[in-house]
């Protein structure tokens, strides 16, 4: 009897603190509905930003456009070359140097070696890594790692970029290239989508928005508009998982 009271207070504990999206399936293994009844269509020259509070699913709307995760109901159609920044440093091998990492990346990336080696010098240049290339990316700091896989991700023009939050990639030098850089692919891409917290960068680089919370759309439209609505939000019912400006 107490097991099954103590099952009975978990799950209303867990429908009462997640707004109902987290419950368990027939194997009583908990389920996260990170996304529900979104229906949306982009074109060729929008750059759509993603704003909402943390745990709004844009990280995971992303994934879905990356096809990292797959939706269990609906379909999600993407045309064309996808590049994401999502996770910078995934899929990196620590046994492996920085110079292997770039070509077995680079096929992670769906890019054929011949171009891979074509542009794997300035992936090098660019990453200002030098000598360390050499070594195992084991070695590597957690900066050079990220300066390592951003030149890697940001190498290869997509016709759809992906973007999740932004990182500090080393020091002021660098991270100014690496604005730059995201810049020129932003203008080249076909569409763009920006997840983050920070309003005035979605309205830098972006014209259209998407407004998420609990994993649902509640506006979309120019950019303006929805930043308006998001920080209007903020203002009703200001919380630690919401931020404003470059927060």
């Amino acid at each position: 009897m107490l097991n099954a009271e103590h099952r009975s207070l978990r799950r209303a504990l867990m429908h009462v603190t997640s707004g109902g999206r987290i419950g368990l399936d027939a194997r009583k293994r908990a389920v996260v509905r990170a996304l529900r009844g979104l229906s949306f269509e982009f074109f060729d020259g929008d750059r759509v930003g993603l704003i909402g509070r943390n745990g709004a699913g844009k990280s995971t709307l992303l994934r879905v456009l990356a096809g990292i995760y797959h939706p269990t109901s609906g379909e999600c159609v993407v045309e064309g070359k996808v590049a994401s920044l999502l996770n910078l440093g995934f899929g990196l091998r620590d046994d492996a140097t920085g110079y292997e990492n770039i070509r077995l990346s680079g096929l992670l990336l769906g890019i054929s070696m011949a171009d891979i080696e074509q542009r794997a010098p300035d992936i090098a240049a660019f990453s200002e890594l030098g000598e360390h290339l050499a070594l195992s990316v084991g070695t590597y700091s957690a900066g050079m790692r990220t300066r390592l896989a951003f030149s890697i991700a940001t190498a290869f023009e997509p016709e759809i970029l992906l973007i999740d939050e932004v990182f500090g990639a080393g020091d002021a030098g660098f991270l100014h290239k690496a604005e730059k850089r995201m810049n020129d692919l932003v203008t080249a891409a076909r569409i763009t989508v920006f997840a983050s917290h920070s309003t005035s960068l979605i309205e830098r680089l972006c014209d259209k928005a998407l407004l998420l919370e609990e994993g649902k759309s509640v506006m979309g439209g120019p950019v303006t508009e929805v930043v308006r609505e998001y920080e209007r939000r903020l203002e009703e019912s200001p919380s630690l998982t919401g931020s404003r400006g470059d927060g």
